[in-house]
């Protein structure tokens, strides 16, 4: 039976879907103003991985991450590089799909974006103002009345007289009370807008993902996932406005990923310690990257730094390592229902999603791998097979062992590599081994490992991978 953490009871549930054998599932995606970073790669991850397991797991899953594409950061940013806003945001919606595809993210079943979805967004905030949940300010905007919704502040666990006493609303600000949030912006000069009952002007952030997830998956949906940074208020803010404007529960499970540090602080460009997946990928694979955000569980900080970063190369390449030189799965091949080690792995992911655990096992798998590959090379295929099984319900463990274990596309100490190069090295070092000048080989041998080529001898000959 699968568990997933509840946010909004702060307890793992069994999870039953809404309509059985059937899940959907809502995740906030990116506001494209700029590069993807570290914290957008959690998010990419994280929930491609609940998606896979989901799905391994039979159900039939209608995943949606939207795109924000109208919003004060966008706005700005084209204003200050001087160019048109459809354009700005064009560029880094490709780029964000670049990235999701380096990092092996599967693409989500329906992207919406809020600049087309103006006319469900509209909708939404007339029925909040028909039903008296909103109302139209002086100056123009429309504001959600959050003394209207009894269970605010259920998600976040904030209590409204808190949250009020630190508040702060300026004299020229049209709120009744300084926790109501604005669901429709009055149009400004330069700025981007669309007709509405109540003037031209654009929606607020809140109120997009409300309208779009509705409009896609219905009025209640099973789950709905983002960063932890969103709960509150952009989470709080989507449940008070999508009950109130349809009068159903909006979502049954809310999944939230921990943050990301680096170095154990707050990852944020006024510490110079912001780092984009592209910044990253200049020295990592990017399948080094999606090991390290599963190597940690999702609801847990992750400490990002270059240590943490060496020790998922390194933990992929012992994986990598240990397929090396077996055959590759084919359509035919099965995974057995009943090997204890696919037992053990979705014991660990059906307890919330449990990566690290799940990795471990595979570690399992490969160890095992490695002590009969000599001996029983039939019992080491069929385990080679169960491992890329498991590395598929992760997103990991999808290249042929020598394309990644010499692999050269990066920014390395040592320089690019010329593996026709390497190979003609190695045939010297054989037949200086051959013929006994053993000076000749170690000599070959240290060429090799100043260029940062590992060479490995065994019974098959001798291969070789990246430092």
């Amino acid at each position: 039976m699968l568990e997933i953490y509840n946010s909004l009871t702060r307890r793992k549930m069994p999870f039953e879907p809404i309509e059985p054998g059937k899940v959907r599932m809502y995740v906030c995606g990116m506001t494209v103003y700029d590069y993807c970073h570290l914290g957008h790669a959690r998010v990419l991850v994280v929930f491609d991985v609940v998606v896979r397991y989901l799905r391994a797991l039979g159900y039939e899953v209608t995943y949606v991450r939207n795109v924000t594409d109208v919003d004060d950061k966008i706005i700005q940013r084209a204003h200050d590089n001087g160019e048109p806003i459809g354009a700005l945001t064009e560029r880094f919606i490709a780029a964000m799909h670049e990235d999701s595809e380096a990092l092996g993210v599967i693409p989500p079943d329906i992207e919406p974006r809020a600049t087309t979805a103006m006319q469900d967004i509209i909708a939404m905030v007339e029925r909040l103002v028909e039903t008296g949940s909103a109302y139209v300010a002086d100056n123009g905007d429309v504001y959600y009345d959050v003394n209207g919704f009894p269970g605010y502040g259920q998600l976040s666990g904030k209590r409204l007289e808190d949250l009020r006493a630190g508040a702060r609303v300026g004299i020229d600000e049209a709120k009744r009370d300084p926790l109501d949030f604005v669901l429709w912006k009055a149009a400004k000069p330069g700025e981007p807008n669309w007709d509405s009952p109540w003037g031209p002007g654009r929606p607020g952030w809140h109120i997009e993902c409300s309208a779009m997830s509705t409009r896609c998956l219905g009025a209640h949906f099973d789950i709905h996932g983002g960063g932890m940074d969103l709960q509150f208020p952009h989470h709080e803010n989507e449940i008070a406005q999508s009950e109130a404007a349809t009068g159903h529960t909006f979502v049954n499970v809310w999944m939230h990923n921990g943050f990301v540090q680096v170095d154990d602080e707050k990852m944020s460009k006024s510490l110079g310690n912001f780092f984009t997946v592209r910044d990253i990928m200049r020295r990592y694979r990017a399948e080094e990257i999606r090991y390290f955000v599963l190597a940690s569980h999702y609801r847990s900080p992750l400490n990002y730094n270059d240590d943490n970063l060496d020790q998922a190369r390194s933990a992929l390449t012992r994986l990598y390592t240990a397929l090396r030189g077996l055959p590759e799965a084919t359509e035919a091949d099965d995974v057995s229902a009943d090997d204890a080690y696919l037992a053990e792995f979705h014991r660990a992911m059906s307890d919330d999603f449990n990566t690290p655990e799940a990795l471990a096992v595979m570690f399992r798998v490969a160890h095992e791998i490695n002590k009969t590959k000599l001996d029983d090379s039939a019992r080491a295929a069929k385990l080679a097979v169960t491992l890329r099984h498991l590395g598929t319900v992760l997103g990991l463990l999808q290249a042929a062992p020598e394309t990644y274990l010499q692999n050269d596309q990066l920014d390395a100490p040592h320089g690019a590599l010329d593996a026709d190069a390497v190979d003609v090295l190695i045939e010297q070092r054989n037949r200086a081994r051959a013929e006994r000048n053993w000076a000749e080989a170690d000599r070959i041998r240290t060429q090799l490992s100043d260029l940062g080529v590992v060479l490995e001898d065994g019974a098959n000959g001798t291969t070789w991978r990246r430092q």
